[in-house]
């Protein structure tokens, strides 16, 4: 089990570190972790937020665990040369287009979320999200107009191949769920949402145990807080579920809580929680590092296979959430390295 570790910036490290104890703690057999340096700590060092030596590990490795990338301080650099363009490396060049994102209230945080806790408390899906394609990837510039005004520009565009294998995904996860698929787009307007509509539809045919709808993204995000206890499994494109996800971390109280796993084809994949660097907390040991906890866990189930320990871990989570283990993001006094014995006591 030879996995790479990406901690980042900011409170990457810090929270990547709690996470590795709690891997070492379960004593798996042949676990090999192996560091490497990316976004703003990477450029400090070598000139550049994903350096070659780094992709060599991550290409070596049957995973990735990744804390968060961004430093304020070298915004000023090119867009190329920025911490979080080492994210968006790391997915062109592993093949990484699918980003799994489960959101579900732990039991006793009913009251923490921006909901009422009767409709938070329904909250159990999962955002199945396009990593690859959508105006991220595609062309771009700026440029001026006849008049001399400026213009910014950004392609949005997917090929029908994207689609089917982001919503092959999406019917997968489905299958192991509550069979039920809502995929958004905003095809009411967009010829790129027409494609993934008509595409995804295409798809459903090989899963007819799977209910699928399909939801507009406006209204997706207004019923994220309306009735979110309907969604199960959501499918839809990069810019559509980046903007969804984080909205659904907010809806179960904290995204200090919330684990991602960016998948490429066969049982490699990325893992990070969603949150970023936050480097006005970086070194107090203030940051929550139960996201990244629960991003090894998702690790463990879908790289290794290791369903068991995952699950151990998850519910060592729950266990010191419930005996009122909080951070400062849950209103509570926890400091990281305290959230992190917390949760090896319970395993």
């Amino acid at each position: 089990m030879r996995i790479a570790v990406f901690a980042g910036d900011g409170i990457g490290p810090e929270v990547t570190g709690e996470a590795v104890r709690v891997l070492e703690k379960l004593g798996l057999p042949n676990l090999e972790l192996v560091e490497g340096d990316v976004g703003g700590a990477a450029y400090r060092k070598h000139g550049h937020p994903l350096p070659e030596a780094t992709l060599d590990i991550a290409r070596s490795a049957d995973a990735i665990l990744f804390g968060a990338v961004g430093d304020f301080d070298l915004d000023h650099l090119e867009r190329h040369l920025r911490p979080e363009q080492a994210v968006l490396g790391l997915r062109k060049e592993l093949g990484l287009f699918a980003n799994l994102r489960p959101a579900r209230v732990f039991k006793g945080l009913e009251g923490l979320t921006s909901l009422r806790p009767e409709v938070a408390q329904e909250i159990d899906l999962l955002i199945v999200r396009e990593l690859n394609g959508d105006v991220y990837f595609g062309e771009k510039g700026m440029r001026r107009l006849e008049d001399g005004r400026r213009q910014g520009w950004d392609m949005m565009s997917y090929a029908e191949d994207e689609v089917r294998r982001i919503a092959h995904a999406g019917f997968k996860a489905a299958m192991t769920r509550d069979k039920k698929l809502c995929s958004v787009d905003k095809a009411n307007v967009l010829e790129t949402s027409q494609l993934w509509r008509d595409v995804v539809i295409e798809v459903s045919k090989d899963y007819p145990e799977v209910e699928l709808a399909h939801m507009y993204v406006d209204n997706a995000a207004m019923q994220l807080v309306k009735n979110p206890g309907q969604f199960d499994v959501v499918v839809t494109g990069n810019l559509f579920g980046d903007i969804l996800s984080d909205q659904a971390s907010m809806c179960v109280g904290s995204i200090g809580l919330l684990a991602s796993a960016s998948l490429a084809e066969g049982s490699f994949g990325l893992y990070e929680p969603i949150h970023g660097s936050a480097p006005d907390i970086a070194g107090k040991g203030l940051a929550n590092p139960m996201a990244t906890i629960l991003s090894a866990a998702m690790m463990l189930r879908h790289s290794f296979g290791l369903e068991a320990e995952a699950v151990r871990i998850e519910e060592a989570v729950a266990a010191a959430l419930a005996d009122g283990i909080k951070g400062g993001d849950l209103g509570g006094s926890a400091g990281t390295v305290e959230i992190g014995d917390a949760v090896l006591a319970r395993l």
